[in-house]
């Protein structure tokens, strides 16, 4: 999905059928557990279920189109000689228009395979990004001590875990100690 311009709320002219948008967003939503690269794109239009206009419609569309273009791709599942856990984290900071909330994504590659992916509004507004980037830190943080603990719940160590964000930045866990970081500017 082109990020720019933004889509808003009160932009065009209220679409005909928003039975037909809603259906349309809920079955890509259905969609985004195989296909996390619509993530972003759906998770942006159900935001806009109550009131749907003819933009937000042509958007879908799009998005529609695009699946249509790729639907020979697939999540592959390969085996992996290391057992590692690899978390990217990035935000979008104060991306909506209408609320100034930012949006975060993250996903987590367990060896080479992706796991789990997530991207959505954050719950609050922050006042800077590096506000914002912490939000999602502490999100993809989360999810790794839960897959840790599963884990070792069924009897599997983990020997290294990662979390990179923003740009280059990366930080090594050990045992889940975040000792000190530095955020990377959004570019």
């Amino acid at each position: 999905m082109v990020t720019s311009p933004k889509l808003t709320k009160t932009e065009g002219l209220p679409f005909s059928d928003p039975t037909l948008y809603r259906s349309t967003i809920g079955a890509l939503q259905y969609l985004t557990l195989t296909r996390p690269d619509i993530a972003f794109s759906v998770n942006k239009l159900t935001q806009f279920l109550a009131y749907p206009t003819d933009l937000h419609w042509l958007t879908c569309k799009r998005v529609l189109r695009y699946l249509k273009g790729t639907s020979t791709l697939a999540l592959q599942f390969t085996p992996s000689s290391h057992l590692r856990l690899v978390g990217f984290s990035d935000t979008d900071y104060a991306s909506c228009p209408d609320d100034r909330r930012s949006t975060g994504g993250h996903c987590v590659f367990f060896g080479d395979n992706l796991l789990l992916w997530s991207s959505k509004k954050q719950p609050v507004v922050s006042r800077s990004s590096a506000e914002s980037e912490y939000h999602s830190l502490a999100n993809i943080t989360t999810e790794l001590i839960w897959i840790q603990s599963f884990c070792k719940e069924i009897g599997l160590t983990i020997p290294t875990i990662l979390i990179k964000y923003g740009v280059i930045t990366q930080v090594q866990l050990p045992c889940l100690q975040i000792r000190s970081f530095t955020l990377a500017p959004n570019t």
